[in-house]
């Protein structure tokens, strides 16, 4: 394993920026297309069509910006609890779709921040062990401070990107750290920060991210 990288402030906020204007782009960019054949049709069908692309892609975008500004934003202030209900809400408006659907397996209560944004994020990891699509199961042991988190990812073809384990660790391979490896580099330093180590592992057929 490669030695810890160490990222500037500005650095970090920068790269987070970059991987939420990356989730924004895809919906903002079809809304945009959507008005502009609204506006420029006069079929009936074709404007039905363009209204909805808009509302459904507003939708996908409304979900994204909810998740991102509680897994990678202040959300409240220093020291900020945050509902756990609320996490499993957002999580779902962000990973479910047709092809994959989310078992949330964690006990409502009022958790630290950083560990609740560091469960969305290993979401995200364990979500994209299984490009296809499949299952992904939450679930936590313990309490309050305490509380370790384990996601499981099932699907077709489930597998681990060669990069994502080294850099969950905070020790990339090639040394540095760009906006396509932040995701998994940030959710290793959350574990960090709340006193656990993420990692990601085969089991079987199914690929489990865990923190302990």
């Amino acid at each position: 394993m490669s030695a810890a990288t160490t990222l500037e402030a500005l650095d970090l906020a920068a790269l987070l920026c970059s991987r939420v204007c990356h989730d924004l782009i895809s919906p903002a960019g079809a809304i945009v297309n959507g008005l502009e054949v609204l506006e420029e049709s006069k079929d009936e069908e074709t404007k039905t069509f363009a209204l909805d692309l808009i509302k459904k892609s507003a939708r996908t975008a409304s979900a994204r910006l909810q998740f991102c500004r509680l897994a990678f934003g202040a959300a409240g202030s220093a020291g900020a609890q945050i509902d756990t209900g609320d996490a499993e809400s957002v999580a779902r408006g962000f990973i479910e779709d047709d092809k994959v659907k989310l078992t949330w397996s964690v006990p409502r209560v009022l958790l630290a921040k950083n560990r609740v944004k560091l469960a969305l994020n290993m979401v995200v990891v364990a979500a994209q062990a299984i490009p296809r699509g499949g299952v992904l199961t939450v679930e936590s042991s313990g309490a309050d401070d305490a509380m370790t988190f384990k996601i499981t990812a099932k699907g077709l073809n489930a597998r681990i990107a060669q990069a994502v384990p080294d850099l969950l660790a905070g020790s990339p391979a090639s040394g540095t750290v760009d906006a396509h490896a932040i995701q998994p580099f940030y959710t290793g330093l959350l574990g960090r920060h709340c006193g656990l180590a993420v990692t990601i592992e085969a089991e079987g057929d199914a690929v489990v991210v865990a923190a302990r």
